[in-house]
């Protein structure tokens, strides 16, 4: 009888079988993980695996499962008390933006663009606004989701496909927790559909959430009617703006589009960063799961894309809160004198940003605040004060007509030496525009 210990491994030889050896995988199916893979470290049973995953497994649509977002939003908004608003409650909202865009009439060269008006629970807030956020999310969570094929070689892909598969819909499921816990956390905080600076509620549809505009009236010793009419005033700016400049809805979003686009996977590069998440990870257990994603697993570097796409979509944000920062003040001056203590109470809430916002920062890499919101709203009331409304808002006509970065460091200088346009046919005004975008012609 031969006792010489014996070193070959107690499972069947694996050497040359197994495509994820060498790779951030290799450690996920290995038999270190609570023998999930066997005694040898081979390839997991995908039978097993799905039995004990199949409750995150149910079957969706997209790269999120948005069901599952939606509900635990909804769940976390029930936490708090949320009575739907009172009739009383939405006869002032809507008498609000009446009078908002009755005195907005003589700031601004944009008509109305509120076609309703109402009131939200924070619930009817995140079913209002869950089409835009679908828009906005899926792309960049469908190309971080992407990192999990990305990071294996070619031979491992062509035999783990429907291993693949369920480990894209399992992380579908938990990004869809983070995004619903997310969402869940800012209809506790939002005080409009376009509070956030970004068009979420339906073309013309103005909404206020009062147990929201109540929480915010809360100690700043303004009475809540002010608060309530400032906030009105907002709203109606921001529907003006998006109703009149109809390439900025698409603007804003394309910019989210284009930072997705804009994620680069270097298997190599994120190859130590996964397979030290993974190692110690139990697939077992769905929560042990979810650290991958709390450890930052997707939080990939941001390409160059993605930092031009970022720029152009933060100074976009910035120039549109400083223009309805604008319009807002200008209305309100001489008609409201808590309006000076509002709009530094608005300014310093849009500059802080809250823990929703935060969350959906550490998500998708975006920050749904402007940082230069004060430069953005002097550069808007310099302007109008050199050459008069017409001009300031004449900005809007083209994005490449919009201030730049550059410009945001010094708002005073923009446009400068421009003399105040003369009155111009429509035919003159066509021909300065296509001379200023495309140089001006032989003509």
């Amino acid at each position: 009888m031969n006792d010489t210990p014996d070193d070959t491994p107690s499972g069947p030889d694996d050497s040359g079988q197994n495509p994820f050896k060498g790779t951030p995988f290799e450690q996920f199916f290995a038999g270190g993980l609570g023998g999930f893979g066997g005694a040898g470290g081979g390839i997991p049973d995908l039978s097993q695996l799905f039995s004990q995953i199949q409750s995150m497994m149910q079957p969706y649509d997209g790269a999120l499962n948005w069901d599952h977002a939606l509900d635990l939003a909804r769940k976390s908004v029930a936490q708090k008390a949320d009575p739907a608003p009172t009739q009383r409650q939405k006869d002032a909202v809507a008498d609000a933006i009446r009078l908002a865009d009755h005195w907005l009439d003589e700031t601004t060269e944009f008509p109305s663009g509120v076609s309703s008006a109402t009131a939200w629970s924070r619930a009817e807030w995140l079913v209002g606004t869950l089409d835009v956020w679908k828009v906005l999310v899926e792309p960049i969570a469908e190309q971080s989701t992407a990192a999990l094929g990305s990071a294996l070689p070619e031979e491992a892909r062509a035999v783990s496909g429907p291993m693949l598969g369920m480990l894209g819909k399992a992380v579908g499921v938990m990004v869809a927790s983070q995004v619903g816990s997310g969402l869940g956390v800012l209809a506790g905080e939002v005080l409009s559909a376009s509070d956030i600076g970004l068009p979420l509620a339906p073309a013309g549809r103005a909404a206020l959430v009062p147990a929201n505009v109540a929480a915010f009236a809360d100690g700043l010793d303004v009475s809540e009617d002010d608060v309530l009419l400032y906030l009105a005033l907002r709203e109606a700016a921001h529907q003006r703006l998006f109703a009149h400049v109809p390439w900025l809805r698409e603007h804003l979003i394309g910019a989210v589009a284009a930072y997705a686009r804009g994620i680069e996977i270097n298997a190599e590069g994120i190859q130590s960063r996964i397979e030290e998440q993974m190692r110690g990870i139990d697939p077992t257990n769905p929560e042990s799961m979810q650290a991958l994603l709390d450890g930052g697993m997707f939080d990939l570097p941001q390409s160059e894309a993605q930092t031009k796409a970022l720029q152009r979509l933060e100074v976009t944000l910035a120039l549109v809160e400083g223009w309805v920062d604008e319009v807002v003040h200008q209305a309100t001056e001489e008609r409201m004198p808590a309006a000076a203590k509002m709009r530094e109470a608005v300014r310093r809430r849009r500059a802080a940003g809250g823990p929703a916002e935060q969350t959906f920062a550490s998500l998708v890499g975006l920050e749904l605040r402007p940082r230069r919101l004060r430069d953005a709203s002097t550069l808007w009331g310099s302007l109008r004060t050199r050459q008069g409304t017409e001009a300031r808002d004449g900005v809007w006509m083209h994005p490449d007509l919009l201030p730049t970065a550059e410009d945001l460091d010094d708002p005073l200088g923009f446009r400068e030496g421009a003399a105040a346009p003369e009155s111009l046919s429509d035919d003159d005004f066509d021909a300065a525009l296509r001379d200023l975008l495309d140089g001006p012609t032989e003509e």
